[in-house]
C-alpha cells in the first residue's frame, strides 16, 4: 500500500474539490464532440440498417416516430417501435451505453395552441409523453414543436417544465428552430419581433438542445445579396449557420447545444429575369441518390456553389427553353452552373424570362464544415438529420 504525506494529501483533496465544482461547460470543453441523429419513420428500416453498421460513431439516436394529434395523444408513424427491427437496434444500441430517445413531433400552430394553453389538456398530454418514456424504458424524450404561434410561447414554456419534472430525472431535449438575426433577416428590423419559443426557459429546463440550423432558402438577405452571383438557396450556408449560433449562444448554454446538420439536398425551378435570379419555386426535397439519378439523366456535372453544397442546373425535359448554343458566360463557371449562368445571359440579351431547375444538397464536405464549426465553438456536440441509408456515407468517417 502506497502512503502520502499531508501536503500530498492536502494537494490531492484540492484537485478534487476543484473538479468536482468545474461548470459543465468546462469539463465538456475537454472532451470530444457528441453525436446523434434522428431516425424517420418514413425510411426506418433503411434507416435502422444504416445506423446499425455505425453504432461506434453514435452517442445518442432520435427515433423520429411520434406525431403529436389534434387531441395531445401521440402516434408511432414508423413501423413500429415494438417490432424486430426496432427492439433489436435497442438492444444492440443499449449494449454500447447509447441513449435512446424518442422524438415527439408536432407541427400544427393551432391544434398545439388549444392543446398546451389549457392546464387539463396540457396535463394529459404530458401524461400520454411520460407513459411512452416509462412502457419504452428509453433514456428521455425528445420535443420538436414546430409552426407554433406566437402566443403560445408562455404555455410551451409551461409545457417544458412540467414535462421535466414529470419525467422523474430522465432527459428532456428540445428541438427548436434556429433563428436568423434581425439585422440579417430584415432590411429594416421591427422594433419588436414576436417569437413563439422563449430560449431563456428553453435553455435552463431542457438538458440538451437541437438547433435545427438547416432549410436555410431565403431567409438570410444580405447573404441573399451577397451571394447573387449563381443561383442561391441553401439547405444550410456556414456563413448562416454561424450567425445562428452566435445568436443562440447569447441565450442558450453553448454546453446544451447539439449543432443541427441536414444530410439531405432540395429540388427549386428557378425563375431567371434579366440581371437576377428572380424566383425560386420549391419542387420538393431529394436524397442523394435521386440527386444523382437526375443529373445522370441530363447529364450534369455537380460542383461545389457559393454555399459550400453541390449542385447542378439543368433544363427539364418538359420545358420549350432552347438556348442558343453561343452565349457569353463567365470565364471559370463552376460545371454545376453553367445552365443557370447561360439561362441569365440569354435573359440579359432578350429581356426575357425563362425558368431552369436547380438541385443543391449537403454533402460530406458541406456537413463537415458544420462539424468543425461545432467544435470551434465548443458546442457540445451535433446531431444529423437524417440518418436513412441515403446520406453522403463519407460522413461516418468524419464521425469517427
Amino acid at each position: 500500500m502506497r502512503y502520502f504525506s499531508i501536503s500530498q494529501r492536502v494537494l490531492f483533496l484540492t484537485f478534487v474539490c476543484l473538479f468536482l465544482i468545474l461548470p459543465t461547460s468546462a469539463v465538456h470543453a475537454s472532451g470530444s464532440l457528441k453525436v446523434a441523429g434522428w431516425i424517420p419513420y418514413w425510411h426506418d428500416l433503411q434507416g435502422i440498417k444504416d445506423v446499425r453498421a455505425h453504432l461506434k460513431q453514435i452517442n445518442t439516436l432520435y427515433p423520429f416516430v411520434y406525431s403529436a394529434q389534434p387531441d395531445g395523444s401521440i402516434k408511432d408513424l414508423s413501423s413500429g417501435l415494438d417490432g424486430d427491427a426496432w427492439r433489436t437496434l435497442f438492444v444492440d444500441a443499449r449494449n454500447k451505453h447509447i441513449e435512446i430517445i424518442p422524438t415527439v413531433m408536432w407541427s400544427d400552430g393551432s391544434s398545439t395552441q388549444v392543446v398546451l394553453s389549457d392546464p387539463m389538456t396540457r396535463k394529459q398530454h404530458i401524461a400520454v409523453i411520460t407513459s411512452m418514456v416509462e412502457r419504452g424504458k428509453y433514456d428521455g424524450v425528445d420535443i420538436d414543436y414546430e409552426s407554433k404561434r406566437s402566443e403560445t410561447k408562455d404555455s410551451f414554456s409551461a409545457f417544458l417544465k412540467e414535462l421535466k419534472a414529470a419525467l422523474k430525472g430522465k432527459l428532456l431535449t428540445c428541438t427548436i428552430e434556429a433563428r436568423t438575426p434581425p439585422d440579417s433577416a430584415y432590411k429594416v428590423p421591427p422594433a419588436t419581433i414576436e417569437y413563439s419559443n422563449d430560449y431563456a426557459v428553453i435553455g435552463k429546463v431542457c438538458d440538451r438542445v437541437q438547433l435545427m440550423a438547416y432549410d436555410q432558402q431565403r431567409a438570410d438577405i444580405s447573404l441573399d445579396i451577397a451571394k447573387t452571383g449563381q443561383p442561391y438557396i441553401p439547405v444550410s450556408d456556414v456563413d448562416w449557420v454561424r450567425k445562428v449560433v452566435d445568436l443562440a449562444i447569447r441565450s442558450l448554454p453553448k454546453e446544451k447545444i447539439m449543432l443541427g446538420i441536414a444530410t439531405y439536398g432540395h429540388h427549386y425551378e428557378v425563375t431567371v429575369s434579366p440581371n437576377w435570379y428572380q424566383d425560386y419555386r420549391r419542387i420538393g426535397a431529394l436524397n442523394i441518390p435521386d440527386i444523382l439519378d437526375v443529373a445522370k439523366e441530363y447529364k450534369a456535372k455537380p460542383s461545389k456553389n457559393n454555399a459550400g453544397e453541390m449542385s447542378f442546373t439543368y433544363i427539364p425535359k418538359s420545358s420549350t427553353l432552347l438556348l442558343p448554343k453561343r452565349l457569353t458566360i463567365p470565364k471559370n463557371t463552376p460545371s454545376g452552373n453553367i445552365i443557370a449562368a447561360q439561362a441569365l445571359a440569354y435573359a440579359n440579351k432578350t429581356g426575357e424570362t425563362v425558368k431552369i431547375n436547380f438541385a443543391t444538397w449537403s454533402d460530406v464536405n458541406a456537413m463537415t464544415t458544420k462539424i468543425n464549426l461545432a467544435k470551434e465553438l465548443r458546442l457540445r456536440g451535433v446531431s444529423l438529420f437524417k440518418f436513412d441509408g441515403e446520406e453522403d456515407s463519407k460522413v461516418w468517417n468524419v464521425l469517427k
